[in-house]
């Protein structure tokens, strides 16, 4: 291994131990709800992901917003890069009603090395409930990296609340424990829902004004 991978892993690892995620798959929707009411914070957690020694990084956050303004700078890809701390660069090169082609660059290894991706983001599938889930998964060939998906879901609690959660997967070509991987993952998804959470009620507070 390289010696500045080597020290990049060394600082990862001791950075993914601070806010260490929390596994609560076995709690209801309503206990993390209120759980999240009550904090104000965002929450991490790891996922699973099916074919990858990899876990995908998760956070989850509740916004005093509606979903429509949520989706809404969810799907701001081409301004990822002004509001959302860990994509570096962020630009739309395709688009139709079904789907957002959008080139995302993400630095990762404590910014020791950067990853890019043409990732192809679904229109939001929406569920009975309500809910409404947004996947972002790389197109084949357009990226440095072995795989990279991002997904929203955005769930209706009330007429003016949404749990906001994403989930980040890269799969890096270097030679990276998996752990490490997912602790930055984590973190990215954190800055993810904090940020679009800000920026929600931030135009909920502007609109109520005028």
């Amino acid at each position: 291994m390289h010696r500045w991978i080597r020290r990049a892993a060394i600082a990862l690892t001791a950075f993914a131990l601070i806010g260490s995620p929390t596994d609560a798959s076995a709690e209801t929707q309503d206990e993390i709800v209120q759980r999240l009411r009550t904090s104000r914070d965002s929450e991490r957690y790891e996922v699973a992901v099916d074919g990858q020694s990899i876990k995908a990084g998760g956070a989850r956050i509740l916004v005093q917003a509606p979903l429509a303004v949520v989706r809404t700078i969810v799907q701001d890809f081409a301004h990822y890069q002004d509001f959302m701390p860990r994509f570096k660069r962020s630009r739309v090169v395709g688009q139709s009603p079904k789907a957002s082609q959008v080139y995302l660059q993400v630095p990762i290894l404590h910014g020791a090395a950067n990853v890019w991706s043409v990732i192809n983001f679904t229109a939001p599938v929406k569920k009975p409930d309500g809910s409404e889930t947004i996947r972002g998964r790389m197109i084949p060939g357009q990226g440095n990296v072995r795989d990279f998906r991002a997904t929203w879901y955005l769930v209706p609690i009330d007429a003016n609340t949404t749990l906001l959660r994403s989930e980040i997967l890269i799969v890096p070509t270097l030679p990276v424990p998996g752990s490490v991987v997912t602790g930055e993952l984590g973190y990215a998804a954190d800055m993810a829902v904090t940020s679009t959470r800000n920026r929600a009620e931030a135009q909920v507070r502007e609109a109520a004004k005028k």
